[in-house]
C-alpha cells in the first residue's frame, strides 16, 4: 500500500483488488478464470478506467508486485450464506487487530462448547479500516457463550447472527 500513498485514485484500485483477490496476468485482472473489464473495476472503485489501466501498469513494472498480483485468489466468505445453510456466524471487533491470539482464543471458547468451525476469515489490517475476525460455525451460537468470547484478551466487541 505504501507503494501507492501518493497515488490516491490508484490506491482504491489496489485496495478493491486486494479485497476481492482480483489477479493480475499481463495487462488482464481475473477473478478465479473469469476476465474483469477495466470498465466494470473503474466503477466499483469510482475511477477512471484510464486509472484501472495505469494501476495494472504501475503493478506490472514492480517485479515484488507483480509476483504478489498475479497470485491472488478470490474465496468465498460464508458469513452471509451462513443462517441461511443453519450456520452461525460470530463477528468479533478485536481491541487491536494486530494482537496475536485473538483466533486461537475465540476458536478455543467455541471448540469448549463441542461447536465446530467451518470457515474463519480475518481481514487485514492492513488494507481494511475497521477490522473483524468472522466465525462461521456448524450450528448457531448460543448466546450464553458471549461472554466466554468477550474474555478472551484483545476482544473488543461480539456480534452472533
Amino acid at each position: 500500500m505504501d507503494h501507492f500513498r501518493r497515488y490516491p485514485a490508484q490506491e482504491r484500485v489496489v485496495r478493491l483488488l486486494i479485497q476481492n483477490g482480483l489477479r493480475i496476468e499481463g495487462e488482464t485482472v481475473f477473478t478465479g478464470t473469469v476476465a474483469v473489464a477495466d470498465t466494470a473495476l473503474a466503477r466499483a472503485a469510482d475511477v477512471d478506467r484510464r486509472i484501472v489501466r495505469a494501476t495494472v501498469e504501475t503493478i506490472n513494472q514492480d517485479a515484488e508486485l507483480q509476483r504478489a498480483f498475479s497470485r491472488f485468489a478470490p474465496t468465498l466468505h460464508l458469513k452471509d450464506v451462513a443462517p441461511e445453510l443453519g450456520c452461525g456466524v460470530i463477528q468479533i471487533t478485536p481491541t487491536n487487530a494486530s494482537q496475536p491470539g485473538i483466533l486461537a482464543g475465540v476458536s478455543g471458547v467455541i471448540s469448549e462448547a463441542g461447536i465446530s468451525i467451518r470457515q474463519a476469515v480475518v481481514d487485514d489490517p492492513a488494507f481494511t479500516d475497521a477490522p473483524h475476525l468472522f466465525v462461521v460455525t456448524e450450528t448457531r451460537v448460543p448466546p450464553a457463550l458471549i461472554p466466554a468470547i468477550q474474555a478472551v484478551p484483545g476482544v473488543k466487541a461480539v456480534t452472533i447472527y
